[in-house]
């Protein structure tokens, strides 16, 4: 006869925390990772704009691009936008970038499902608020009460940890 032990009921040593954890280490070791093929991303988009600067200005070599010029910021724009089309594309078809592999985090719908574009676009952009407040947003997960990032309220999504296979 098989016998399996009982499984201690108490609430006071139930293994399931009161709050769900911040998941703030996670986040942050998965946009390092997502660094390294965005900084490829931005060196190719800097290519025309460089070469374009260099050749059709009439410019040295070894001259940058003006700082404040309209280029520039067009380059910015370039990389941003560039930047959020990997971003949501990759939440968009599995829920994941290539940062969020390693470390097991899917980015769903509040309701479980597949966000909608405006939700990922709108993660994206205070996401991006967020770091440049120096990650204020997202070391904010740790008072709330449900651990959620600033860009996690503002999109009605949520980042899980998945389970090992």
């Amino acid at each position: 006869m098989n016998v399996t032990p009982a499984r201690n009921t108490h609430p006071s040593t139930s293994p399931v925390p009161a709050r769900p954890r911040a998941l703030v280490g996670w986040r942050l070791l998965s946009l390092f990772y997502d660094l390294w093929p965005v900084a490829a991303l931005w060196m190719l988009i800097a290519v025309p704009f460089t070469l374009g600067y260099t050749y059709l200005g009439h410019h040295a070599a070894r001259e940058n691009i003006a700082p404040f010029s309209a280029l520039q910021w067009l380059l910015w724009l370039a990389c941003f936008m560039a930047t959020g089309a990997y971003a949501t594309l990759s939440w968009r078809r599995g829920g994941q970038t290539l940062g969020m592999r390693p470390w097991r985090l899917r980015l769903v719908a509040v309701d479980g499902g597949v966000p909608a574009w405006k939700a990922l676009w709108l993660r994206y952009a205070v996401g991006t608020l967020s770091l440049l407040a120096g990650g204020l947003g997202f070391w904010w997960a740790w008072f709330d009460r449900d651990r959620l990032t600033w860009h996690d309220r503002a999109s009605g999504t949520r980042l899980l940890r998945m389970p090992k296979r």
